[in-house]
C-alpha cells in the first residue's frame, strides 16, 4: 500500500516521534514490534514465522505493565488478531464501516483494563 520511502517517513516522523517502541529479536533478526503511547497501541506485529511462540504476548505485556487501560484498532476481518486480543482480556467496544481509516476497511476497537 505504501512505498518503502513512505514507510520510512511514517516511522521516522510519526512512530519514533510519538510512541514507545519495543522490538523482539531472535539473534540479529527482529521478528516482532509493538508501538504504543498514552493508552493506545498503535501497532503490534509479529512475523508469521514467529507467531504462536509467545512473542506477541510478551510485547503486549510490556505495554500493559505501564498502563491501567489500553485500546487499539484491528480490522474486523482479522479473526486471528481478534482472537489474540480477546484471549488476553480485550473487549470489543466499537465496530465501524472503515470510512475513517486509510484502508477503508471495516475495523473494530478493543479496550483492555487492568482488573
Amino acid at each position: 500500500m505504501h512505498t518503502l520511502d513512505e514507510d520510512r517517513w511514517f516511522y521516522r516522523e510519526r512512530m519514533f516521534a510519538s510512541c514507545t517502541l519495543w522490538g523482539w529479536f531472535e539473534g540479529e533478526a527482529m521478528c516482532g514490534v509493538i508501538a504504543f503511547h498514552d493508552d493506545w497501541i498503535e501497532q503490534l506485529y509479529v512475523l508469521p514465522a514467529a507467531q504462536g511462540r509467545g512473542v506477541g504476548s510478551a510485547l503486549l505485556q510490556i505495554a500493559q505493565q505501564g498502563s491501567d487501560r489500553l485500546q487499539l484498532w484491528t480490522f474486523q476481518r482479522n479473526a486471528q488478531a481478534r482472537r489474540f486480543y480477546e484471549a488476553r482480556g480485550f473487549v470489543l467496544v466499537e465496530e465501524t464501516d472503515g470510512s475513517r481509516n486509510e484502508e477503508r476497511e471495516p475495523d473494530a476497537r478493543y479496550v483492555w483494563t487492568r482488573s
